[in-house]
């Protein structure tokens, strides 16, 4: 930053002294044009029209010159953009397509993880021969500690990586014999981060399918819990959101996201942390949406938060990149184990911030 800086100083320090002298050189040209000219005029060898010709075409040849150092800036400009935008096209993607890659076909949505293991670096593994079913219709959570591998497994469903080992497949479909432009076409995401642009709130929803009829739009707003919200906007669905939707808080960002997930309406349902930004409040009313969109649809949940996935059909977790436990709430709390020692600590925190917000709201001071 520091050497941009300097040369940005530079650049502007160049442009002013050839602007000035520029303006310098003009000056002195046209005085001593017009002098030479008006003294034509007196003698009777140049007419009046003769000075005010020359003094037109000197004015028509100052100012496109004077806009020279810009253009010479703006050319220099465009010829690196030019080199920064073929360096791009010429980088070659890690994941490709199988030439003879077929769209997936989603029947049910059945997601089976086998013996899959993935390591970023070769002396780093991440997973390690971890093996589940996302059956149909039905919720999975993924816990455990961080650095477990939770993220990792959504990278590779959306094939932004290859497993090392083992296959991950969709109702039977090998995700490297698909197309990935079909694979993402079925799976929704709503994100820990959500991404907006810097549009209106009525694009952003719309961004989950391009072509939707506005009343789908209007629709899937409601089903998130967000219509009232925009209608009580000055602008309604016109309002910007600003630069990364800045201008919406927490919660409501995460209500565009699950309008946009519902407008695509995709047979397989990826959350991966969707509430872990959000306070106690939020978070029940984001989970109570999230729960409608999630209903009769193949879910992978990735959680942070124990007590947001207590109703899954089957909760896995894991532990160094392998499967510790896995069952349902009730059987993993009888268990003892890594997820009931995960839920009494997180219990904990969360009765004594309850205990620190009512002490608060009745002004006692606490150690």
């Amino acid at each position: 930053m520091a050497c941009y800086a300097q040369a940005a100083i530079k650049t502007y320090d160049s442009l002013g002294w050839l602007n000035f002298g520029q303006a310098v050189i003009f000056s002195t040209g046209r005085t001593i044009f017009m002098w030479l000219a008006a003294k034509g005029a007196v003698a009777g060898t140049l007419t009046v029209g003769d000075f005010v010709m020359i003094n037109a075409l000197l004015i028509q040849l100052y100012m496109p010159l004077n806009f020279m150092g810009m253009v010479y800036r703006e050319v220099k400009q465009g010829l690196v953009d030019l080199e920064t935008m073929f360096a791009l096209l010429e980088e070659n993607p890690e994941i490709k397509d199988d030439p003879d890659a077929s769209p997936l076909l989603v029947d049910t949505g059945e997601v089976r993880f086998e013996n899959v293991s993935f390591s970023y670096e070769p002396e780093r593994s991440i997973l390690k021969n971890v093996s589940f079913q996302v059956p149909a219709g039905e919720m999975v959570a993924i816990v455990g500690p961080s650095g477990a591998g939770k993220s990792t497994i959504s990278r590779i469903l959306f094939r932004f990586y290859d497993v090392s080992g083992g296959r991950v497949s969709i109702d039977g479909q090998d995700i490297r014999d698909v197309t990935q432009v079909s694979l993402r076409a079925a799976i929704g995401v709503v994100p820990q981060d959500t991404v907006l642009f810097n549009d209106t709130i009525f694009y952003n929803i719309k961004y989950g399918w391009p072509d939707a009829p506005n009343e789908e739009i209007y629709k899937a707003a409601k089903l998130a819990q967000i219509d009232e919200f925009i209608k009580s906007l000055p602008e309604g669905y016109d309002t910007m959101v600003g630069e990364r939707g800045l201008k919406l808080s927490g919660g409501e960002k995460q209500r565009v996201a699950i309008a946009r997930t519902i407008l695509k309406g995709p047979p397989i349902l990826m959350l991966d942390e969707a509430t872990s930004a959000l306070d106690s409040h939020t978070e029940k009313e984001i989970q109570d949406a999230l729960d409608r969109v999630a209903k009769d649809r193949t879910t992978l949940v990735i959680a942070h938060r124990l007590s947001t996935i207590v109703h899954a059909d089957n909760i896995i977790v894991l532990e160094k990149g392998e499967i510790a436990e896995q069952g349902s709430h009730a059987e993993l709390i009888a268990m003892n184990g890594l997820y009931a020692s995960m839920w009494n600590r997180q219990r904990e925190a969360e009765e004594a911030r309850e205990r620190l917000a009512k002490a608060m709201e009745e002004g006692v001071l606490v150690r």
